[in-house]
């Protein structure tokens, strides 16, 4: 008995992913939930485990493919007569080939291939595509097909690169970039073309919030068993601040804005293979404590390429910590379709006028960058101040001021 190796299901919005590494070969045996292979999406990479034991007859994704949701991956024979499907794969090849590679393709294009074709149709705004699918459902294919006939086409080439000297040419490498990062370039850029982006910068004197931290640090690590960190004086000073300004929390579909009457808090994570964005959910719900020990686990996670589709989905803002890498400065961009996200910097002792004295100040800057289609600048530049106040002053969290 055979038994068929499909891409499982890959989270919301995940309609295909790139086939990185086999760990078996065709006829070796295999154990229950013994992976297989692996599948890197724009998000994250998915392990396949074995749905039987048996033996592994045929691959039919091959490193590089790109594969949609319930693809054919391979196929095998389960059992101890694992060996016997496969000595009759090899003498009736010739009449069994055919028709297992047609499977595939049917499925391929009947199933997981129509997302992808709404996503390119919609990103080149054709609506008029002929489909060569089942019940002339649009391919794929057949939009890629239409891409290549329109007169504009060879303008949307990129620009070629330049020769290199031959000189130079053997001091180079030229690796491929892999799904995540794409898909990092194309969203950032999709945001750039898409939001009216605009940033604000403030500072803060962190002089309060270290203070309080030295001064319970031991105590919170004792009680609730993880260490007292910045982020989570962050997080809670960005979601007394939208409480006030709730534009800053909202999105746009469309001809409407959707006000979140919650706060999913995304905490962006630098891994090894690019940024992430994990989420904590429900965050406005949560104390210091829980959003600390949420923020440990999202990290390990991250660093482990661990998170799952659901832990990096439904974000309504953004927290990006450029300080831990030494950044003074920076312009965050906007990940879509959220409409803030606050950038941390490097504390820096700098001096600082108080009360007509110079004194030294641990101070940071804070840069707030937002879509101004749905937020104003008055609301910007409000919600910036109420971290700031909430940051300098901690009792304004517990006083609601």
């Amino acid at each position: 008995m055979t038994t068929e190796v499909r891409v499982p299901t890959l989270g919301e919005s995940v309609t295909e992913a790139t086939v990185a590494t086999w760990f078996k070969q065709p006829g070796d045996a295999v154990a229950v939930d013994e992976m297989l292979c692996e599948l890197e999406t724009d998000k994250v990479t998915v392990e396949v485990p074995s749905p039987v034991a048996g033996t592994l007859s045929e691959i039919v994704a091959a490193e590089g493919e790109t594969v949609g949701v319930d693809a054919l991956l391979a196929q095998i024979a389960e059992g101890a007569a694992a060996q016997a499907p496969k000595a009759e794969a090899s003498k009736e090849a010739p009449a069994e080939e055919p028709k297992a590679t047609a499977a595939p393709a049917a499925a391929k294009k009947d199933v997981e291939d129509a997302p992808s074709a709404k996503k390119l149709m919609a990103e080149n705004d054709l609506t008029d595509v002929q489909g060569t699918g089942k019940d002339g459902r649009v391919m794929k294919e057949d939009v890629l097909k239409a891409l290549s006939e329109k007169p504009s086409a060879p303008a949307a080439v990129a620009t070629p690169r330049a020769p290199v000297p031959a000189a130079q040419a053997d001091r180079e490498e030229r690796v491929k970039m892999t799904r995540l990062r794409q898909t990092i370039a194309k969203r950032l850029k999709d945001s750039q073309n898409t939001a009216a982006m605009l940033t604000t910068y403030n500072e803060v004197d962190m002089t309060e919030v270290m203070a309080l931290r030295d001064a319970y640090k031991d105590l919170f690590l004792k009680k609730h068993g993880v260490k007292l960190g910045f982020m989570s004086f962050f997080t809670k000073a960005c979601i007394h601040a939208l409480h006030e300004v709730p534009e800053v929390n909202a999105e746009i579909d469309g001809t409407d804005v959707v006000y979140k009457n919650y706060v999913n808090m995304g905490i962006a994570a630098g891994t090894p293979t690019g940024l992430v964005v994990p989420v904590i959910n429900d965050a406005d719900q949560m104390s210091f404590a829980a959003i600390e020990k949420a923020i440990a686990e999202m990290g390990a996670k991250a660093r482990d390429g661990k998170l799952s589709m659901a832990e990096m989905q439904g974000g309504t803002f953004t927290i990006s910590n450029g300080g831990v890498y030494g950044s003074l400065m920076s312009s965050p961009i906007l990940n879509p379709p959220q409409s803030g996200i606050l950038g941390m910097h490097k504390i820096q002792d700098r001096p600082m006028a108080i009360n007509g004295q110079v004194v030294i100040r641990p101070m940071m800057y804070l840069a707030l960058s937002y879509d101004h289609r749905i937020v104003d600048g008055k609301g910007a530049v409000t919600f910036l101040v109420r971290v700031k106040e909430a940051l300098e002053d901690p009792r304004r969290l517990l006083m609601d001021l």
